[in-house]
């Protein structure tokens, strides 16, 4: 895989703008393995290959066990492996990625706001935006994953 463009360069004050909501994520309260888990999952969904890199990493260095990093592709078959406000996460995240097919039903907000409230459910669906967007870029883009360029 060769990149395509490099839009950090190209455009920098697009990607500043995109690093300023990142920032706020990274400051908002949300807990920072939750929100690395979220965009594992959104990567995942999207087939972004650089951003699966990226993210598995982080959670790797957050203390994410091989197992638990496997299984989230499958984190409703997972029983106990993940927490419930984890669970809670996870299910945003797939509903509000495919909003396309989903259009994010009354029962899935209800459930997503039964265990978090409503700054933490606006917070996390700015992080699956923010992280959906970068999962366009990379992928339109043809980032290059760091285990393929050999870093």
């Amino acid at each position: 895989m060769t990149q395509r463009i490099n839009y950090s360069k190209t455009s920098p004050a697009g990607v500043k703008a995109f690093g300023s909501v990142y920032g706020y994520i990274g400051q908002c309260g949300l807990e920072k393995t939750l929100v690395e888990l979220v965009n594992l999952r959104v990567s995942q969904i999207n087939g972004c290959a650089f951003c699966l890199d990226m993210h598995t990493r982080d959670l790797i260095e957050l203390g994410f066990s091989p197992v638990k990093l496997a299984l989230v592709q499958v984190w409703e078959e997972a029983g106990n492996v993940f927490t419930e406000r984890e669970k809670a996460a996870l299910a945003w995240a797939d509903i509000v990625t495919r909003v396309a097919e989903t259009h994010v039903p009354d029962e899935a907000f209800r459930a997503a706001s039964l265990v978090f409230e409503d700054k933490e459910l606006a917070d996390l669906t700015m992080a699956i935006a923010l992280i959906n967007a970068y999962n366009r870029l990379a992928i339109s883009f043809r980032n290059v994953p760091q285990e393929a360029a050999g870093i």
